[in-house]
């Protein structure tokens, strides 16, 4: 399997993926920038014991919303997923990773949370049951392995425009503040990034003004006022393993590796950043 289709990159629909045991994960993978966003539960990753999910549903504390644990119970209702949570219950897998990695995303960006919710359940109420479209689609990989970036150099993103690897991963450009990740809203990449080394590709919304203050709510307006995430091709794809300090080696031959750092398809245009609010 290549890198980019390990990551859910464009070669197409990723296997499915099964996350390390508890106990096999090396706690020390938690120190990675991707994990930044949910260190204030820092403490129910390293725990040996899962977190029952009314413990949890306790600890986070939803405005609205509860985290109900996923069973036959719960699912005998009928109801879709989004529908469910628009009637303020997440369902929530227990002793699951992937579930716990989206609670924590929720308590960390509930607004955010909130507006993909919105969203896909306009979608839902418009389109023939069972069927989907490709908003819905753009939706949901935001929710997997979404990160909103900001950026203040139009000429960095020149470079990511053209898939000018070299160039868009100058540290310069990242240790300057030229470009920076504000957040990884995916909770899929976190639960992927369990296991080092992983090459993982984020799909990106971006933001273009002078810092990263109200880059989130920039973002969250957009979702709900249907403004972005109309098409996954919308989606900037950001091999993550690139950005200085993200990856072990990151020398000539790695970024030189086009399964991964992939060259811009022919035609391919990506929509401009969203002004700062």
């Amino acid at each position: 399997m290549t890198a980019a289709a390990a990551a859910g990159g464009d070669a197409g629909a990723p296997r499915r993926f099964l996350p390390p045991l508890r106990a096999a994960v090396d706690v020390r993978v938690f120190d990675h920038p991707l994990f930044a966003g949910v260190q204030h539960y820092r403490d129910l990753l390293l725990a040996a014991e899962w977190p029952a999910v009314p413990a949890l549903d306790d600890r986070l504390a939803l405005p609205g919303a509860q985290l109900v644990e996923q069973d036959a119970a719960l699912l005998a209702d009928g109801l879709h997923y989004e529908i469910r949570i628009a009637q303020g219950r997440i369902a929530t897998r227990a002793d699951n990773w992937h579930d716990l990695f989206n609670a924590l995303v929720w308590a960390s960006l509930l607004p955010l949370k909130r507006a993909l919710n919105a969203q896909q359940c306009r979608h839902i109420a418009a389109m023939a049951p069972g069927q989907r479209n490709r908003a819905q689609a753009a939706l949901t990989q935001f929710d997997e392995t979404g990160v909103v970036v900001c950026m203040r150099d139009p000429s960095v993103l020149a470079a990511w425009d053209a898939h000018d690897w070299r160039a868009l991963f100058d540290p310069s450009h990242w240790r300057g503040g030229s470009i920076a990740v504000v957040a990884v809203f995916g909770h899929a990449l976190m639960e992927q990034a369990l296991l080092p080394g992983r090459l993982l590709v984020g799909k990106c919304v971006v933001v273009q003004g002078d810092g990263e203050a109200g880059c989130i709510e920039t973002v969250t307006r957009a979702i709900d006022e249907g403004r972005v995430l109309g098409d996954p091709l919308q989606l900037r794809p950001l091999p993550l393993a690139g950005i200085p300090g993200w990856h072990e080696v990151q020398d000539a031959a790695f970024y030189g590796n086009a399964d991964y750092f992939r060259p811009l398809r022919a035609g391919r245009q990506y929509p401009a950043p969203l002004p700062l609010m």
